[in-house]
This record gives C-alpha cells, sequence and structure tokens, in this order.
C-alpha cells in the first residue's frame, strides 16, 4: 500500500493532501467486518414468519459493510467526497438494520447481537468520516 505514515496519520495517496488516522481506519474496518458477519448470520437465522424485512435489511447491511470495507482498501483510488458518501450511508444502513433486528431481539440472542455490531459499526463510520481531514488543518 503507497502510504506515508506521519505519528498515525496517514496521507492518501488517491486524495491529494488528504490525511486520515491509520488507528481509526482501522477501527472501521474492523468495526464493518464484524457487522458484516454478524448481519450474515443473523440473515441465515431470520426464516420465521414475519421476518422477511429483517433477514432484507441484514442482507444489505452485509453487502454495504463488504463495500464499505473493500473501499477503504483502496487508497489510491479514494476520493474523499465520496467515501464520506459512502461512510454516512454505511450508518445509516447499520442504524436501520439494528433497529429492525431490536425489535426481535426477544427471540433470538443472535438479533441482539446483530443489532449491537450494527450500532458499533454505524459508530466507528461516523467517526472516520469526521476524521477526513485536508493536510495541515489537522
Amino acid at each position: 500500500m503507497d502510504t506515508k505514515m506521519m505519528s498515525g496519520m496517514m496521507t492518501m495517496p488517491g486524495m491529494g493532501e488528504t490525511m486520515v488516522d491509520a488507528d481509526a481506519m482501522q477501527a472501521c474496518l474492523e468495526a464493518c467486518m464484524a457487522c458484516e458477519q454478524a448481519c450474515t448470520m443473523c440473515a441465515e437465522m431470520d426464516s420465521g414468519e414475519g421476518m422477511a424485512r429483517c433477514r432484507g435489511l441484514c442482507m444489505n447491511c452485509a453487502d454495504m459493510s463488504h463495500a464499505t470495507m473493500r473501499m477503504m482498501m483502496r487508497p489510491m483510488a479514494m476520493d474523499e467526497s465520496v467515501m464520506t458518501s459512502m461512510l454516512h450511508a454505511m450508518q445509516t444502513m447499520a442504524l436501520a438494520c439494528a433497529e429492525e433486528c431490536m425489535r426481535h431481539a426477544d427471540k433470538s440472542e443472535a438479533m441482539r447481537m446483530c443489532a449491537q455490531a450494527c450500532r458499533d459499526c454505524a459508530a466507528e463510520c461516523e467517526a472516520m468520516a469526521a476524521r477526513f481531514a485536508p493536510m495541515g488543518s489537522a
């Protein structure tokens, strides 16, 4: 990966002079991975009557988590505006999935765990989006 590290910060080559906190990016990647895994497992368990919406949201959230991770792992192609939009979209998707899973949390511990993974992912995506800063202003 062609990035320049400076005390925990990376200059993202595809983003001009934009610096990103490497630790924050790692935390966001890990939260997206956990969210993808939890949502995939939850969707597989959502087979009961009235669970179509929950299953669909879990599958969509898993797909978005994967896409968000893949975008973060391509620094040469990273565009600050696009990445920020993706992080906000992921946050919105994760919160919607968490809310739906919590509606069914009394039926399954997997639902509660999925909701928590989604909330954690949403928080990390929000934090990551807030950390994008032009070089020199951080």
